[in-house]
């Protein structure tokens, strides 16, 4: 790359408030983290969406949201199960309309259990199962995000196998449906289950990425550590971001938000990212 990509941050609205110039004067990648949490849909969200969009009058960044997921299975193999997903989806991209977000994160719904028991049965019978599920809860979820314009990101969360969700992504065969990492998420299937390390998630996700998490982590939790607090290998990262042209949100997701600004700094300084 020959400027440094730009970083974009996750926050609740709350935190927005304190953060607003730093999102808004750089038109940075915003992701609201208001609309996951349990409750939220079932009550009156529209109070925080609309103060989101006062906080960004005159943005033109990318701004999405992530999405439900507590609790959630995106590929359950109960029907009244999928009908629940379904809907919190459906809720979700109503959040994403309002505010004319483009993207929201979701889950993956693959397990570390699934990388060694999913070839335990004849042929791929059961990768197909959990595409068929995956289809019975989101192809209407699918349908609506192709209306309104947002892209549906698969996050990994105890994903082993790197390629998984790309594949998962693809079956769906629609702009609506991509690839996301979490970057802590990675380097604890890396140092904790024996996947492959961050830089290779990102190698393997290929141009379907089109969202990231940065966190730092040490290999054994999901720490959602400042940037340079773990021991993840960054320049190895953003030299296999540097290699794509499907120009990913990088979005830093840090459990302490007062760590964002330090955490730019940081990547400033390695000459990564700005």
């Amino acid at each position: 790359m020959s400027e440094l990509p730009l970083l974009g941050a996750a926050m609740p609205v709350d935190v927005l408030e304190t953060l607003q110039d730093f999102i808004v004067n750089e038109h940075r990648d915003l992701e609201l983290q208001d609309f996951c949490v349990p409750g939220v849909l079932d009550d009156d969200w529209k109070p925080i969406a609309d103060r989101a969009k006062e906080l960004l009058s005159g943005y033109r960044g990318r701004l999405g949201i992530h999405g439900p997921f507590w609790g959630l299975h995106i590929a359950s193999p109960d029907r009244e199960i999928q009908k629940v997903v379904t809907r919190r989806m459906m809720q979700g991209l109503d959040v994403c309309e309002h505010l004319s977000a483009t993207q929201m994160v979701i889950h993956s719904p693959y397990i570390t259990w699934d990388y060694n028991n999913l070839d335990n049965a004849p042929g791929r019978q059961a990768y197909q199962a959990v595409l068929d599920h995956a289809h019975a809860t989101l192809d209407e979820v699918v349908r609506r995000s192709e209306e309104i314009g947002v892209t549906m990101v698969v996050e990994n969360i105890m994903d082993k196998d790197p390629d998984i969700r790309r594949t998962l992504v693809e079956d769906f065969n629609t702009s609506a449906m991509a690839v996301s990492i979490d970057t802590g998420h990675a380097h604890y299937a890396c140092g904790s289950t024996g996947a492959p390390p961050v830089d290779y998630f990102v190698r393997r996700a290929g141009n379907s990425l089109q969202h990231i998490h940065l966190q730092d982590a040490d290999g054994y939790a999901d720490r959602h550590w400042n940037i340079g607090e773990g021991n993840i290998s960054w320049h190895a990262v953003f030299r296999a971001l540097g290699e794509l042209t499907s120009q990913p949100r990088l979005i830093l997701e840090l459990r302490d938000k007062t760590g964002i600004l330090p955490s730019v700094e940081w990547l400033r300084s390695c000459n990564l990212a700005r």
